[in-house]
């Protein structure tokens, strides 16, 4: 299926996670020992959060699966899961997880931007970061609809609104509790010296696109790390924090019909 060309931040996130891959592997094998999801940064018990809540098994795609930890812990839980991730290099980190672990569902090179999917041939998609952040919202969100059938559902789950807001982007500085740039036009998001290009929009717009792709808002979790948590992960945010502010959000959706 010819989805078009592949947009500029696609290409150059594919470089930038084709580069980073490596430093992803022990901790892609974390999450595929561990059948106990955890979400984020912090690992958030999914009992504290509830992705999985409304997951009742059927074709899954996962959107930017990365190491594919996510399907793995769907496919352990009767789902058919699909893998999609735009580095080979990060799908050959979860081939080798399939091989190690003997557990195998499809892995294909693509962009959640351009899904070589039928219309309607999921029941279920979810995207842990991958699409969720480095995918234009504007286009894949419209795709994700696509493929789900009708009362289908879809997670996602990425920065928050007000992180996007405070955060330096030097990945080194932590948030302050200061307003650093506007949200009013927030979309695409370039960070010095980092090469990647994120995508974030507010609350207002992220409903309104919603609504135009035929999604019903069924719940906006804010995240917050576990009560038993002592030290900061991230350089970009400190604990005390995330402990006062969301860092992380997750949007569960359903396909009207």
């Amino acid at each position: 299926m010819d989805r078009g060309q592949a947009s500029d931040h696609v290409r150059a996130n594919r470089a930038v996670w084709d580069g980073w891959a490596e430093g992803y592997v022990e901790s892609g094998r974390k999450g595929w020992v561990d059948d106990k999801p955890r979400w984020g940064i912090y690992g958030v018990p999914e009992g504290d959060v509830g992705l999985f809540e409304s997951f009742e098994g059927g074709d899954v795609v996962e959107l930017g699966c990365g190491t594919a930890y996510v399907s793995a812990w769907l496919a352990r839980r009767g789902g058919r899961p699909v893998g999609i991730d735009n580095s080979a290099a990060q799908l050959a980190t979860a081939a080798a997880f399939q091989n190690e672990f003997d557990l195998r569902f499809p892995l294909v090179h693509g962009d959640a931007e351009r899904l070589p999917f039928d219309d309607e041939s999921f029941d279920f998609a979810i995207s842990e970061y991958g699409a969720a952040i480095w995918c234009d919202p504007y286009r894949w969100l419209p795709e994700a609809a696509r493929v789900l059938r009708p009362g289908g559902r879809l997670v996602y789950l990425g920065n928050s609104v007000l992180l996007m807001l405070c955060v330096f982007g030097d990945d080194e500085t932590p948030a302050g509790n200061q307003l650093l740039r506007p949200q009013f036009g927030m979309h695409r998001f370039e960070w010095t010296p980092s090469p990647d290009i994120e995508f974030h929009i507010s609350h207002g717009e992220h409903i309104r696109l919603l609504r135009t792709c035929g999604f019903e808002v069924e719940d906006l979790i804010e995240l917050r790390p576990p009560a038993d948590m002592t030290e900061t992960l991230y350089p970009f945010v400190d604990l005390g924090w995330a402990q006062q502010w969301p860092v992380e959000e997750a949007w569960v959706v359903r396909k009207a019909g």
